[in-house]
């Protein structure tokens, strides 16, 4: 899990003892370039120090994680760590732009490999949740053809998107310009009647389009 330069991290969690414990467990290949204690101070602290990644408690002051990941979902990569395996939580979460779900029961070794996976782009949730709302995005699915309104083109962007590629990775992995990629998002939102590209996420979890 070695590489040129360390993962920038910001830690974002109302209890200091934690977060000091978080900071310790995760090592050399993460930069810890701010913390906060509330969704406010998260949010500023986000935008002052841009970081490649947001470890986030979910219930916090002022908004918590989901007022993070809504605000800052489009302009970072933000997992949230949480004691919270409710799978209502899990989905909201989701919607409001996170690309991972960890519980605070992750052994160091293993939050230190998800969040490396995190910081390249991969979506990640701790495995008894995902097996929990996999299963539940099956069931919802089952009677939905889908993307069906989508080209073949669109729906491969798709499946870059629900990876938490941003436009200029998937411009390279698929050689267009940034600029087309955003005008895909934009035809994809529409079609699907989508608001926000974070959503574009959900639904492709949802509908099985990997």
């Amino acid at each position: 899990m070695g590489s040129l330069k360390a993962v920038r991290v910001v830690i974002a969690d109302d209890h200091p003892i934690w977060r000091s414990g978080v900071r310790n467990d995760l090592g050399d290949n993460f930069d810890i370039v701010g913390e906060a204690g509330d969704g406010d101070e998260a949010v500023a602290v986000i935008r002052e120090t841009e970081p490649d990644l947001v470890l986030c408690d979910l219930n916090m002051p002022n908004g918590g994680g989901l007022k993070v990941a809504t605000e800052c979902g489009d302009m970072t990569r933000v997992v949230m760590l949480t004691v919270s395996q409710a799978e209502r939580d899990l989905l909201d979460a989701i919607s409001a732009g996170a690309c991972g779900y960890l519980l605070k029961s992750t052994p160091p070794d293993e939050l230190r490999t998800e969040l490396w996976k995190a910081a390249q782009g991969e979506p990640v949730f701790s495995p008894s949740l995902a097996a929990l709302v996999l299963t539940e995005f099956r069931r919802m699915s089952k009677a939905e053809a889908p993307g069906e309104a989508l080209s073949a083109r669109e729906r491969e962007v798709l499946q870059h998107v629900a990876r938490g590629h941003t436009y200029k990775e998937i411009g390279e992995e698929l050689f267009i310009a940034e600029k087309t990629v955003e005008n895909h998002v934009r035809n994809i939102l529409a079609k699907l009647h989508l608001n926000r590209k974070n959503e574009l996420m959900r639904y492709a979890i949802e509908h099985g389009i990997e």
